[in-house]
């Protein structure tokens, strides 16, 4: 589905993580959540979060490790989400180009 946003702030400077295998840019809507839209290219990563995240798979697929799962990993890809608690990590294996849209929840 296609949303689309009116009156955003857009934070011009790219986050890019893992020597540019993992970019996106953050922008604040008009109800002041933040999202980040991004990118990830094949490979492996581990992130770190603050606050809470939800993240919608755009495009692509990836398997995720939820921080304490040991070894279960879960498969996401495009039309599906998940969700990361703050002050948590998170690993995942892009399998494919996945593009992405991260919204910081409040708790």
């Amino acid at each position: 589905m296609n949303i689309i946003e009116e009156k955003v702030d857009l934070l011009k400077k790219a986050n890019i993580y893992f020597d540019g295998r993992v970019t996106s840019r953050n922008y604040t809507n008009s109800e002041g959540v933040v999202k980040s839209l991004g990118i990830m290219l094949p490979g492996e990563y581990k992130f770190g979060t603050k606050a809470a995240e939800h993240m919608e798979i755009i495009s692509g697929k990836l398997e995720v490790l939820f921080a304490g799962m040991e070894s279960n990993w879960e498969t996401f890809q495009g039309g599906s989400s998940f969700e990361v608690p703050a002050n948590s990590s998170f690993e995942v294996k892009v399998e494919e180009i996945t593009d992405y849209c991260c919204t910081y929840l409040n708790e």
